[in-house]
């Protein structure tokens, strides 16, 4: 009798405890994933706002953590795509106001892949500190911006971080004629980083367990750090070795002084595109459209062949959408289509803003997985 009573007590109070966090967590899910208070230091975990969790925008909430996005931006009938207006080969805008690079294509491979139009696309430039923010806020649909993928970032920004479009890692150039080679030479030198980024989180972590001091002299943008840097307030420039080649290549042509970029690199940066947390229809037709450039390039199919395939691959007949294959992922069947046909395959999108700043494609990490390289796709089927 003793232990049936004692049962029921514990069911009535188990029961009154469940029904207490029902009434009291209806609103924690939409308050961590979309919410406006986020870090503005993409880095440190640190809020940049009010810690409170407490969104500005509950639009902006329902839209992010129960769907719709793909929805929303095709009846908008614009893709909203936060990029980087200052880095040669990657994203940097003209005098005529004109988006070009490596992750400004991406950009316009997401639009063909969703709107069909490669050119339905509104670009919104974004510095390091400020890119987290406009993602979380809603302010844009996809961020394709030279960011680095980490646990931190996965795990407190209410990011959701897909298919990695760019291998890369972090290194140090000098200027050729001081002669440094080696990380241990630039002791008690200045170095110049960007503020909001993995790079000036590695710098610190690397160069001190290795006791190297030094003095970090930190910009918003590179706008402000080439000329600090070509005027020799640093003594070394960090960043990705992909931004060090194509600012030496501009340096250089531009008539600047010979630069050297150091051997050793100092980090893994996985770069690529990113959306907000609790959209995974909206996840799956970002990723799909990007992966499509390196479906093509692996069946050999580009920008002046794919529309006009006519083999009979079931592989390659499912890809470009002439059976009626649908996967389910809110895509036109044709999609792959649009995308390499506008845009271009993942080499030719590459090999147009890449080769230009002096990296080569084979034998690079970011070469197709069948020459060596760790471009791998699922299967489309």
């Amino acid at each position: 009798m003793k232990n049936t009573k004692w049962l029921r007590i514990i069911a009535a109070i188990f029961a009154f405890t469940l029904v207490a966090a029902a009434c009291s967590s209806g609103g924690s899910d939409g308050e961590t994933g979309g919410s406006d208070s986020t870090n503005e230091d993409g880095d440190s975990g640190d809020s940049g706002d009010s810690g409170d969790g407490d969104s500005g925008d509950g639009d902006t909430v329902e839209l992010t953590q129960d769907g719709g996005r793909l929805a929303a931006v095709q009846e908008r009938g614009t893709l909203i795509c936060g990029g980087n207006d200052t880095l040669p080969g990657f994203g940097i805008v003209d005098d005529a106001g004109d988006f070009s690079g490596f992750d400004i294509d991406f950009c316009r491979v997401v639009a063909a892949g969703v709107l069909g139009d490669a050119n339905a696309v509104e670009f919104v430039p974004l510095t390091a500190d400020a890119r987290f923010t406009a993602l979380q806020s809603g302010e844009i649909d996809v961020l394709i911006r030279n960011t680095t993928w980490t646990a931190t970032r996965d795990g407190q920004e209410g990011a959701n971080f897909l298919f990695t479009t760019f291998f890369d890692g972090q290194g140090l150039m000098v200027p050729a004629s001081t002669g440094f080679t080696e990380l241990e030479d630039l002791a008690d030198a200045s170095i110049c980083v960007l503020s909001g980024t993995t790079t000036e989180l590695n710098l610190n972590s690397v160069f001190s367990a290795r006791g190297i001091a030094f003095n970090p002299v930190v910009f918003e943008d590179n706008n402000a750090l080439r000329p600090a840097y070509e005027e020799g307030q640093c003594e070394a420039w960090t960043s990705d070795a992909s931004q060090l080649a194509a600012f030496k290549s501009s340096i250089e042509g531009e008539g600047g002084d010979e630069q050297f970029i150091m051997a050793e690199i100092i980090s893994k940066e996985p770069l690529g595109p990113v959306v907000v947390d609790g959209d995974t229809e909206w996840a799956q037709a970002v990723n799909w459209s990007v992966m499509a450039t390196v479906q093509a390039w692996e069946f050999g199919l580009d920008s002046g062949s794919i529309s006009g395939y006519s083999g009979d691959d079931p592989n390659i007949l499912n890809f470009i959408g002439t059976d009626g294959f649908d996967p389910g992922i809110g895509l036109p069947a044709d999609f792959a289509v649009q995308v390499v046909s506008q845009v271009g395959n993942y080499e030719e999108i590459y090999n147009a803003n890449i080769i230009p700043i002096g990296l080569q494609l084979t034998g690079s990490p970011n070469d197709l997985w069948t020459n060596g390289g760790l471009m791998y796709v699922p299967p489309y089927r």
